[in-house]
């Protein structure tokens, strides 16, 4: 039986300061297949780190002051990343908000110039009400001399909430909890998380005039789109209040009658393109699935392994996702594929999990899209030889537990069955983190200070 490798990837303990040179020497891909796909996975988090993508895109500084804004769950890297790389003697401050934990450790002589706050992800709570509040507050007074520097990363949705009129917290908060778990992709939740948002949708830019904007954004979102990362609160926003009403409808959501009728007569319209309060505003992706997952094929290829990338914008129910990569997988190790083996499949984009219904009493699951997916491909391969793969979150959590994601092995069915496990129950409430956590396969590497979104990785040997 081949060694098997440890789950828990090394944490990130390095930060921002991580080195981004690739890797030299790699775990065996036939002797320790986990290992190696853990070693992509972490080139592909170490690719999207901020500190190696920020530099290239910072503005000189202005004449007046630089206010530095930003939300997501990669903030409070990106807010050190500024701090490092912003001239010493040039006046910064600013405020921030992360998701709880994620805040990374402050590098010995690095001053703090831009205060970093943290709340609730995905669900948001009071201390992203009032961080919101307070970001927007800080707009007051701009002037056409001043830049504001929005640090914007993925999450930034729930952290930065501010409900809209006739909306209270705890409404937002079932909203959002129930858009979590409709199978709404991504576009779609924002769409309607903009128009409920005093704040999201083009709101915080248009809020910052006459003041130069200059958005950094690591894009968590198939295509890259910056008016969906984290609900674009600097980007004009092309979307409707009519929109949002047919994605409320479409899933069954309710809203407040006010609010409800507020959307119908179009009064929670959001900024659209060429509004005059964008004028002169500056925006740059720094950091990108596609590229992160150009670094794991890098990787790959160095470690001698072919590496095929699928996409970065993988969308549609994990498991349903993961059925297509097994079809994949299978096609090569019969030697029928467009890909010879022994190669590795990379895919990235945002995956859904939508929650069956459970009946009074049932055990509710635990997981997210990443352990989900290895379920389904589990379920999938049965136990094919010569498989393993593994799935995680770019920003090492999974969903709202403690892990990246899992991996799947090809005595994964074989280890759970010994153990009395039976994947279809586990499918039937979600609990990919009770299935994978029994047989010692969950991905832990704690916050990674970045989000890119999914990693998928298959390997065939």
């Amino acid at each position: 039986m081949l060694e098997r490798s440890l789950s828990h990837v090394a944490p990130y303990d390095q930060g921002m300061y991580a080195p981004m040179t690739a890797p030299t020497t790699f775990p065996s891909p036939t002797q320790q297949p986990q290992a190696f796909l853990q070693t992509l996975f972490q080139a592909a988090v170490n690719r999207a780190l901020p500190l190696h993508n920020t530099a290239a895109f910072l503005p000189s500084p202005p004449k007046g002051r630089t206010l530095v804004l930003g939300a997501g769950k990669a903030g409070g890297a990106m807010a050190q990343a500024v701090e490092a790389l912003w001239p010493t003697d040039a006046p910064l401050s600013g405020l921030v908000v992360t998701r709880y934990g994620h805040t990374p450790p402050r590098p010995a002589g690095l001053a703090p110039r831009i205060e970093v706050v943290e709340a609730a992800h995905p669900v948001p709570d009071a201390a992203g009400l009032d961080a919101a509040q307070r970001i927007l507050a800080l707009t007051q007074g701009l002037t056409s001399d001043d830049l504001v520097l929005c640090l914007i990363s993925g999450g930034g949705s729930a952290l930065l909430t501010l409900p809209a009129e006739g909306l209270s917290l705890q409404d937002k908060q079932r909203i959002n909890q129930q858009l979590l778990e409709s199978g709404a992709h991504i576009g779609e939740m924002n769409c309607v998380r903009k128009h409920l948002s005093r704040i999201k949708g083009g709101r915080l830019g248009a809020a910052c005039a006459p003041a130069r904007v200059v958005t950094l954004t690591i894009s968590d979102v198939p295509g890259d789109d910056p008016s969906t990362i984290a609900s674009g609160p600097t980007v004009a926003d092309a979307s409707t209040c009519a929109d949002a009403l047919d994605i409320l409808r479409r899933y069954g959501l309710e809203v407040p009658a006010l609010v409800q009728q507020a959307l119908e007569a179009g009064a929670l319209e959001t900024p659209k393109p060429g509004d005059a309060a964008f004028s002169g505003h500056g925006l740059h992706l720094i950091a990108t699935p596609q590229q992160s997952l150009q670094a794991a094929a890098d990787a790959a290829r160095a470690a001698g392994i072919a590496a095929y990338i699928l996409s970065d914008e993988v969308e549609g129910e994990s498991r349903e996702v993961a059925k297509v990569h097994a079809a994949l997988a299978r096609a090569v190790a019969k030697g029928q594929g467009a890909f010879q083996k022994p190669c590795v499949m990379l895919s990235g984009g945002e995956t859904t999990v939508t929650i069956r219904s459970r009946a009074p009493g049932a055990i509710k699951g635990r997981g997210g899209r990443a352990g989900e997916f290895c379920m389904g491909l589990a379920q999938a391969l049965q136990g094919m030889d010569g498989v393993w793969a593994l799935a995680a979150d770019t920003d090492g959590i999974d969903g709202v537990e403690d892990n990246a994601g899992a991996q799947v092995a090809p005595d994964t069915l074989a280890r759970a069955a010994a153990l009395g496990l039976k994947i279809t129950d586990h499918l039937q409430r979600n609990d990919a983190y009770g299935f994978f956590s029994a047989l010692d396969d969950l991905v832990v590497t704690g916050p990674t200070h970045t989000n890119v979104n999914d990693f998928r990785a298959v390997l065939v040997l």
